[in-house]
């Protein structure tokens, strides 16, 4: 496989991670009270919403690298159309607490399916 094809799984892996950090960060409190160790309750809920940013960062920074480092069409920026999204969704991570997070967490995996779609096009955009 080429790198192309390691980057773009990278992206998309970040990006579906990004949907259960929400998750773990919605259900932190209830997890912790239940005994769960899931990385919102072992990282702290600040520390969650950093890896939530980090994950969305890497995500982003992959076309960049498609484009620029590795010489593919421009077109691959395609999947940058879904960056206002992924801020609003940053935004929410960062403010809201508990089930007021659902949207968000769905919001994430429509960003998911959205930033697929693009990259996908400008991956296959000469």
């Amino acid at each position: 496989m080429t790198p192309a094809v390691w980057l773009g799984a990278a992206a998309m892996g970040c990006l579906v991670t990004a949907i259960l950090v929400v998750n773990n960060v919605r259900d932190a409190d209830t997890d912790r009270q239940a005994g769960k160790r899931t990385l919102a309750v072992l990282l702290g809920r600040r520390g969650a919403r950093i890896e939530f940013a980090l994950l969305l960062a890497v995500a982003y920074a992959v076309p960049l690298i498609l484009w620029l480092g590795l010489g593919l069409s421009p077109w691959v920026m395609l999947a940058w159309l879904t960056l206002p999204l992924a801020i609003r969704l940053a935004r929410a991570v960062f403010t809201i607490l508990g089930p007021a997070l659902n949207k968000t967490l769905a919001g994430t995996a429509q960003l998911a399916v959205l930033y697929a779609i693009a990259l996908a096009v400008g991956l296959m955009t000469r």
